[in-house]
């Protein structure tokens, strides 16, 4: 008789703390991605994360003098989500910047030809590092910043490797000229540290920042 009295109390106390799971998985604040790059925004699908919204920011991302380019990703980070912000009270905001740098020297987005050409040959047969800013904003307005860093290899390029990406297009709009996840990825010798971050995102570090406060990564 005991065992048919307790479970059915035990099953009630379950399904309470399940209700009180989904309803606060229901409760989830939208998400909205602070951010131009379809890289970035697949790389949050990849996860299961669909943001409500994609909503970029249209800011000045010229290098301050003397700024370092981690210094550099970070701020721009954080500029992204604080223009964007007041259009979004009451969700979670989601800002990234990726810069590409050679020591000191940060590495543009390349727009043209003659600039993917000086970035492949700076960066042939050398290190670089990729560093993303992230910024969250939360629902409560707080504002978290994190930088991740991440080393990258080039095998040394000749110029018909070069000339041959050149022409495929992949690296329009790229930082440092080039997209691992594509073509390049035939460049790289090694990697130290994240592969999303180099693609724009460092998917570990947003996750755990995320669910840290207070977003349910795992919502279906």
């Amino acid at each position: 008789m005991g065992d048919r009295t307790d479970f059915p109390k035990t099953a009630r106390v379950a399904a309470a703390r399940n209700a009180k799971s989904n309803l606060s998985s229901a409760q989830n604040p939208p998400l909205i991605l602070a951010s131009a790059s379809p890289r970035r925004l697949a790389l949050l699908k990849q996860i299961g994360i669909t943001p409500e919204r994609v909503d970029p920011a249209d800011i000045d991302e010229a290098t301050n003098a003397g700024e370092l380019p981690r210094d550099l990703a970070l701020r721009l980070a954080r500029e992204k989500a604080v223009a964007v912000s007041p259009r979004h009270a009451g969700a979670f905001l989601l800002s990234a910047d990726t810069v590409v740098a050679v020591g000191r020297r940060a590495l543009g987005k390349a727009d043209t030809n003659a600039d993917a050409l000086s970035f492949l040959k700076l960066l042939s047969g050398r290190r670089h590092q990729v560093h993303t800013g992230i910024t969250l904003i939360t629902p409560k307005g707080k504002i978290i910043s994190r930088v991740v860093s991440t080393a990258v290899i080039f095998k040394p390029l000749d110029m018909h490797e070069i000339r041959a990406y050149l022409k495929s297009g992949e690296w329009h709009g790229k930082a440092g000229g080039y997209a691992v996840q594509g073509r390049a990825a035939l460049f790289v010798r090694n990697i130290q540290g994240s592969y999303s971050n180099v693609v724009g995102l460092p998917l570990f570090e947003v996750g755990n920042l995320l669910s840290g406060n207070g977003f349910d990564v795992w919502k279906d």
